[in-house]
């Protein structure tokens, strides 16, 4: 069989009957070997009744979520191409060509882009076509480099086996940003088609919460690219940290009337820890998130990684535990010059604060080295 067109379905009897019509209707027309497939995921309005009388077979999925039904109905397709849409014809079912087209020439991952081919009046709610579609697309393609102009078109096409490999995980909503990501970190053939988007035929509300929704793309996005959530935060505050303090350390100074002290040194220390803290957060994630296939293999990140030892790790934690200690050792010496009485917080100060921010770097060091050591150990 060559093509599957999967319909994920929840309660989708008004709707679903002309979906499936118009999608055996194309596949007749055109003499394509193919299947409507309905993933149910629970619906009692009768909808799967309904599906297998018009002409689809129908799987039940009892996992729920948008994504949960897309994984099963993905598994019990029969064709070598899969074309899914949501049931609620709000998708074109009867001009899927370009879509077939592309996978034949051999793309692995066929897009839909509403954008381009017209979103009918009523359609997208203006905060989805202004904000929270071009958003979300946006920092889709800043963080992977992803072709791909609307990255939550319903209507997309793929080869059945390009995506199982993929091994796709969320449930929910952002199944449709997970698929567009991963396909394009494992280099997968992504293609984009014009289809058009027309106002749904229900009377219920639809089963996407806009605000809700959108900020679990925008989570998942994010946890994603370790890079841009930890690692390129965590060196600005390391290099803002360090001009502040490399600024302040010497002794006081004031530009434009602001007069920088010792507290702007504190200010810089806790810019420094919290810094490099997200940059060990950045490499504890992509470590996990490769070994557990969350993420592809990445030659650019595990070829310096493995030159980087749990000895190694040690003895440069040991060396900035030294620092702070000598550092802390000569505050306590002038403080002993003064029998131990007050003393000049402007003086000490730049000695213990940057004494201590190199104990607890080093600390955090050696800590973050066996941590990482543990996640490196190889498993079954």
């Amino acid at each position: 069989m060559e093509l599957t067109i999967l319909m994920p379905c929840l309660n989708e009897a008004e709707t679903l009957g002309r979906c499936i019509a118009k999608a055996r209707g194309w596949l007749e027309r055109n003499g394509v070997e193919g299947e409507v497939l309905v993933a149910d995921n629970g619906s009692s309005d009768g909808s799967p009744l309904l599906a297998e009388k018009a002409g689809a077979r129908v799987v039940a999925v009892a996992a729920q979520g948008y994504g949960a039904a897309l994984q099963g109905g993905i598994q019990a397709a029969r064709g070598t191409y899969v074309i899914m849409g949501d049931a609620d014809d709000s998708y074109d079912f009867s001009n899927l060509g370009p879509f077939l087209d592309k996978l034949r020439e051999g793309c692995e991952l066929v897009m839909g882009n509403r954008f381009r081919g017209g979103i009918a009046p009523g359609a997208m709610p203006l905060h989805h076509r202004y904000l929270g579609n071009p958003a979300l697309t946006a920092i889709g393609r800043i963080l992977f480099h992803s072709p791909c102009r609307d990255f939550h078109c319903g209507l997309r096409g793929f080869r059945r086996d390009a995506i199982l490999a993929l091994d796709l995980r969320t449930t929910g909503m952002e199944f449709a940003s997970e698929m567009v990501v991963k396909a394009t970190l494992n280099k997968l053939r992504i293609a984009e088609v014009p289809t058009t988007l027309s106002k749904d035929g229900r009377h219920h509300p639809p089963h996407l919460r806009s605000w809700r929704d959108g900020w679990r793309h925008l989570r998942f996005l994010l946890m994603y690219s370790p890079r841009w959530l930890f690692f390129f935060p965590g060196l600005a505050a390391i290099f803002a940290g360090l001009v502040i303090g490399g600024l302040v350390l010497p002794g006081p100074f004031t530009v434009g009337g602001i007069h920088f002290d010792i507290h702007s040194l504190l200010f810089a220390s806790a810019l420094i820890v919290i810094g490099y803290q997200a940059v060990i957060f950045a490499i504890f994630t992509k470590t996990f998130a490769i070994a557990e296939k969350l993420l592809p293999p990445d030659p650019a990140f595990e070829t310096p990684a493995r030159h980087i030892t749990l000895e190694m790790g040690l003895l440069f934690g040991l060396v900035l535990l030294l620092i702070g200690f000598a550092l802390s050792a000569s505050a306590v010496v002038e403080w002993g010059r003064q029998s131990f009485g007050p003393l000049d917080p402007d003086v000490t100060m730049r000695l213990f604060i940057p004494g201590l921010t190199a104990a607890i770097l080093g600390v955090q060091t050696i800590f973050s080295s066996f941590f990482l050591s543990i996640l490196g150990l190889s498993r079954r």
